[in-house]
């Protein structure tokens, strides 16, 4: 499985695409590992017979049309798969080369590479550490938990190898994004997962990543694996209790930024809570462009590097469109919804369920978004409060303290007043 990429830049408005992201995708749909729930493996139907390696042409090729499409002085080099680091450390140090070679005098470069972290060492680790490399590491939990789906092309677990090469990049001082995917198999068990990445591996950034995924059968359901709509919304809430109470400004996780950002109308850091969509293409091994991560599929292929240059293949009048649709095709049950505004019907991938007037287009987690956005929603307003006054939002944490105190709804004032008599309660001990 595939997932959203670590990213630190924001959301980009279709038919302007001044900045944008590109997952590059050096090794295609080939991983060393068989995750039951990917659905990414079975892309290498589109490319039979291929070798599925990009060549070093091709590399310098993509990079320079990379640099070159930007618009704005940020740029990300992103990789992802299949598995990247099937490449070898070589193509990645020829990677940081030729970006070094072609960047204009104004360009700053950020590199990130999503990765299941089996094959890092000692040498990978100190190689992300000398780039500044953003690395973003796919972890499902502890060992049950991971090794309940993420499993190697003999059935094994992958937990203790995947912690191996976590122990590496810590040890070098690498920036790590743990990115978990939440399915049947951990979706009951939130406090465990959020503890074990903050306690136990100290990670400080996380993405908790819904599987949706469809059978492949004639009348397509969904499957088995797939998290249930209710229990994410459940998992996140729960999550989000602990978090708001003990770890605001010290663990980020990217749900809780987004809805953040959506509510003091800042563009979200994540493509699937913005309006519109359209702005992060996947490039192929082969130079084949998609529209999106979560649609490489032949109806969604926009061209090819090679013949037609990257910045005109992200500002066709095809991918543009295919970013309105994202607002254009919501059901008419989305658009008088609440949560609108800090949802946007999240992903179009995940919109294969019904609405109760019996419109199609739905997002298949329905009902856990409007769980979750629904029980943040003061806390998230306390915090847009905070920041509107110059404020800290970690400072929620003593507003939401104040509330449970009095009993009654917080203001900024009573963080002030809670935080004097916190100071004056430790003067004395």
């Amino acid at each position: 499985m595939t997932v959203d990429p670590p990213v630190r830049s924001a959301a980009v408005v279709p038919g302007a695409f001044p900045a944008f992201h590109a997952l590059a995708k050096p090794r295609g749909s080939i991983c060393n590992l068989d995750c039951e729930y990917c659905y990414f493996l079975s892309k290498d139907e589109l490319y039979p017979g291929d070798r599925s390696r990009m060549s070093a042409e091709l590399l310098e090729a993509y990079l320079r049309q990379l640099l070159e499409a930007h618009r704005v002085p940020e740029v990300t080099v992103a990789w992802q798969g299949g598995e990247p680091t099937m490449m070898g450390l070589d193509f990645f140090r020829r990677s940081v080369r030729l970006v070094e070679e072609l960047k204009a005098p104004h360009q700053r470069v950020q590199h990130t590479i999503q990765t299941n972290g089996v094959l890092l060492d000692e040498r990978w680790a100190e190689f992300f550490r000398d780039h500044d490399f953003l690395v973003g590491l796919s972890v499902d939990g502890p060992r049950e938990l991971h090794d309940r789906y993420r499993v190697d092309r003999r059935g094994s677990g992958t937990f203790d190898r995947v912690m191996a090469g976590y122990e590496h990049l810590r040890a070098a001082g690498v920036d790590v994004n743990v990115l978990c995917a939440v399915h049947a198999g951990n979706q009951h068990r939130p406090l465990e997962v959020y503890r074990f990445f903050r306690d136990r591996m100290e990670a400080r950034f996380m993405q908790f990543i819904p599987v949706v995924e469809r059978t492949a059968e004639a009348t397509p359901t969904i499957a088995d694996h797939s998290v249930h709509p209710e229990a994410f919304g459940t998992f996140l809430s729960t999550i989000f209790d602990e978090w708001v109470r003990r770890d605001v400004g010290v663990v980020f996780v990217q749900h809780f930024d987004a809805a953040l950002a959506n509510h003091v109308g800042a563009p979200p850091a994540v493509c699937v809570f913005a309006e519109t969509c359209g702005g992060a293409v996947v490039v192929e091994h082969n130079g084949d462009v998609y529209s999106c991560d979560h649609f490489v599929e032949p109806d969604h292929l926009l061209g090819n590097i090679v013949e037609t240059p990257l910045g005109d293949l992200l500002r066709s009048q095809r991918q543009v469109r295919f970013g309105l649709d994202k607002r254009d095709r919501l059901p008419a049950y989305c658009r008088q919804c609440a949560v609108r505004f800090a949802c946007h019907g999240e992903c179009p991938k995940h919109r294969v369920a019904t609405t109760p007037d019996g419109e199609r287009g739905l997002n298949h987690l329905c009902a856990g978004y409007r769980r979750f956005f629904e029980h943040v929603d003061e806390p998230m307003r306390l915090m847009s409060d905070l920041l509107r006054a110059g404020r800290a939002p970690a400072e929620a944490s003593a507003l939401l303290a104040a509330r449970d105190e009095s009993g009654r709804a917080a203001t900024l004032t009573d963080v002030s007043e809670a935080r004097s008599v916190r100071n004056a309660r430790r003067g004395t001990r």
